[in-house]
């Protein structure tokens, strides 16, 4: 019997994929087959939640059916990325767009990184006053027992790690290790191999020119059939999103969300405070926030599904370049450092709000200017090396807690609604990331805002 209906979810899955492709038949925008994706499989999802719940035996061998386009999709985009990071970075020297402005370029574009990180800690801050959280409150089940254990494990690693350690991880030690996304900084380690070697192709083209045109076609030809690759791989995000999301649907605890509510609800309207944040710095730009969120909707909307940074990466670059007009040069350059550095959900709002809950339980007023100054300082800089998959607010969370000598026990108390928060978080740290290149693009005046204000769905221009 079991046997038969897992059939039948799987027949329906296939069904609504069907029906989304029968919409891409009839010229349906993108975007619109996107949020259509997003919406079926949340509402697949919770009838699967609803009728079998959670721990069935149906719903986990469905999912696991499932998991073939939700998590296949996610692959395709992870295999792409080291690959993406290192030819797009190679062919920005390449092509001459960073050799004047790659100073300017780092340091606009990992400081605003950085400063949107503290700006989404005092939002964070803020919020967790407004609401009254107190970590007190919060009772530990088996779950979060057996999750304390494993974060005892592991903030001992953290407290070893210093920011000396954490800046020498990101310099490769082997880039072809690096290049199968080894280390949680691996990401970085392959942009600075990148970058070396296109310093290298500067020096040679300066004396031995026939040597660097060669070079320079062979890296072209690369990175032409890789963005090939990237928009192959980007027009199976309608299909992508209906299975993750009807797998976070189906397997959410909806009693631990009721339970948790004030602090779900707290954690959103941060994240949306501070993504207005992001819309306010594009208008102060002199460009449009609501082309921004037109353009960046399908990549903020496989974000919030797949809940990795990392997997965002290429269709965040694609949306920079050919939605934003942001150059190759800061998108490839910003793109990769968003991840791992400065997320403004994972490693801003999350981490301050944690701190400012459980201060009270260990004697320190979270109103006391002292303690609010040092916690957004220790979020900016504990920002660094942050991983951009599942676990990167965790891994930052341990890492201000610990510098602030506070109870990492928090973080496990919260651990039933975790991922719904990680949706939210993971979403932000992708538009902070494209903020990010936008305005540093814009400060060395690389954006080319005809494309910015172009009214074509750039995600419709790939599948002609």
């Amino acid at each position: 019997m079991n046997t038969f209906l897992i059939i039948v979810n799987i027949v329906i899955l296939l069904a609504l994929i069907f029906g989304l492709y029968s919409l891409q038949k009839k010229h349906v925008k993108f975007s619109v087959r996107v949020l259509i994706g997003l919406g079926l499989g949340l509402l697949f999802g919770i009838i699967l939640n609803v009728i079998y719940g959670t721990s069935s035996e149906v719903v986990s061998t469905s999912i696991q059916w499932f998991n073939i386009v939700g998590s296949g999709y996610t692959r395709l985009l992870q295999m792409v990325v080291m690959p993406l990071v290192l030819i797009s970075i190679i062919a920005a020297f390449t092509k001459i767009k960073l050799s004047k402005n790659i100073g300017k370029i780092s340091f606009f574009g990992i400081g605003i990184l950085l400063v949107t990180t503290g700006i989404a800690a005092i939002i964070g801050v803020a919020t967790t006053l407004g609401f009254g959280l107190d970590g007190v409150q919060l009772e530990a089940g088996e779950a979060e027992t057996a999750r304390i254990e494993q974060l005892e494990e592991r903030v001992t690693t953290v407290e070893k790690l210093t920011i000396p350690d954490q800046i020498l991880s990101f310099i490769p030690t082997n880039p072809f290790a690096d290049l199968t996304g080894a280390r949680s900084t691996s990401t970085i380690a392959v942009v600075i191999f990148a970058a070396l070697i296109g310093l290298a192709f500067l020096g040679v083209r300066r004396k031995q020119p026939e040597q660097a045109e060669q070079f320079a076609n062979i890296i072209d030809t690369l990175y032409t059939i890789t963005m090939r690759v990237v928009t192959i791989i980007i027009r199976l995000t309608p299909y992508g999103i209906l299975a993750i999301m009807t797998r976070a649907a189906a397997t959410t605890n909806y009693e631990a969300i009721v339970n948790l509510g004030q602090f779900v609800i707290a954690s959103y309207v941060a994240l949306i405070a501070m993504f207005l944040v992001h819309l306010l710095l594009i208008s102060l730009a002199k460009l449009n926030p609501i082309t921004y969120v037109k353009k960046g909707l399908p990549v903020l909307t496989f974000a919030f599904t797949s809940r990795s940074s990392a997997s965002s990466l290429p269709l965040n670059i694609k949306t920079q370049t050919d939605g934003y007009g942001v150059s190759q040069g800061v998108a490839n350059f910003v793109g990769p450092f968003s991840v791992t550095i400065g997320q403004n959900g994972c490693a801003g709002i999350y981490p301050a709000m944690l701190a400012v809950m459980v201060a009270p339980t260990v004697g320190i007023n979270p109103l006391d200017p002292g303690f609010l100054l040092t916690l957004i300082l220790v979020v900016m800089i504990g920002s660094f090396g942050v991983a951009g998959v599942g676990g990167g607010a965790t891994f930052a969370s341990l890492i201000v807690l610990s510098v602030m000598n506070l109870p990492i026990t928090i973080v496990a108390l919260l651990i039933s609604v975790e991922p719904l928060i990680d949706m939210g978080r993971t979403a932000l740290n992708v538009s902070g990331g494209m903020t990010s290149g936008i305005l540093t693009s814009k400060i060395t005046g690389e954006l080319d805002e005809k494309t910015y204000n172009d009214k074509t769905d750039l995600h419709d221009a790939i599948e002609a």
